[in-house]
Order: C-alpha cells, then sequence, then structure tokens
C-alpha cells in the first residue's frame, strides 16, 4: 500500500520531525509514506468569511494538485466519524481487499478544508472533538497508520 500524507504548512519543531520519521522508517515493510507539505496562504490575523473562504480555496487547489484521481482520500475533520485503533486497520485492510492501494490522508491548514477538498474526500476521520496544532496532528497520524498495520498483520504493539 502507498500512503500519502498531503498536510498544509510546513513542519518547524525538531521533536516532532523525529517522531515523524520514526514511524516513517516503521512503515517501511508494510507501506511507503510519503508526506507532501504544500505552502499555507498568508493572511492577517482577523479575516472576513470571504477571505477566510478563499484562503481554504488556495490551500485546497494545492492539496488536490497532490492527490491522483486513483487515490482513495481521508480527510482529517474535527465533525467527521471517530474509529477506534482497530476500526480504523479494519477500514485500511478493506481498501487493500478491494484494491484501493493508493490511500492519501489529508490535513488541512488552520481554517479547515475547502469545498472542493471535502467533496474530493472518499472517507471524513476525526481523531477527537477537540482541536490539535496541525503539526502534532501529523505525528499523532502516522501513529496511528503504523498501529493500523500492526494491528492487521496480528502483530504486538505496546499499549
Amino acid at each position: 500500500m502507498k500512503i500519502t500524507i498531503v498536510t498544509v504548512g510546513k513542519l518547524k519543531e525538531k521533536y516532532l520531525k523525529q517522531g515523524i520519521e520514526e514511524y516513517v522508517k516503521r512503515l517501511g515493510p508494510y507501506a511507503k509514506v510519503d508526506i507532501i507539505e504544500v505552502p499555507d496562504e498568508k493572511a492577517p490575523e482577523n479575516l472576513s468569511e470571504a477571505q477566510m473562504e478563499e484562503v481554504k480555496q488556495k490551500e485546497g487547489e494545492r492539496i488536490l494538485s497532490k492527490i491522483s484521481q486513483d487515490t482513495y482520500v481521508m480527510t482529517l475533520e474535527i465533525e467527521a466519524k471517530q474509529l477506534t485503533s482497530e476500526k480504523l486497520a479494519s477500514h485500511m485492510d478493506s481498501l487493500a481487499t478491494y484494491g484501493k492501494s493508493k490511500v492519501a490522508f489529508v490535513i488541512g491548514g488552520s481554517l479547515g478544508l475547502s469545498d472542493e477538498v471535502l467533496k474530493r474526500s472518499d472517507f471524513s476521520l476525526s481523531f477527537s472533538k477537540m482541536t490539535f496544532p496541525h503539526q502534532l496532528m501529523r505525528l499523532m497520524l502516522v501513529e496511528q497508520v503504523y498501529r493500523a498495520f500492526k494491528i492487521m498483520k496480528g502483530e504486538p504493539y505496546h499499549k
């Protein structure tokens, strides 16, 4: 399986980069993982509704340009379906079973995802009703993908 994580913005924190690199390395035997960063749209602090939509649209265009037509897209959204780690593993296992070998996870910018990205999504996933920093979300996502593969393979993983 080829896993792509498309995310808005650059990751600056060294400790998060190290954690992500560790899980990507651990995922090596199970899947090829690519993390694609698209630039966030520079915007002032206080935006009008129209300006927020414009920012999301520009970031959305960048996101969609990185996703091929034959890719199964899972968007991370606060108001989406929450899964246990086992259910995520089961979902990913069924994707592999039915020939969906390219899976992209999408993490939007600070304002969220554009309507175009949401329409392209095959599955909306929420980690929590809480808001997490986008940089931390990358680490949490790659850890959960690794955990899903361990569960799928019936291999032990620390609890």
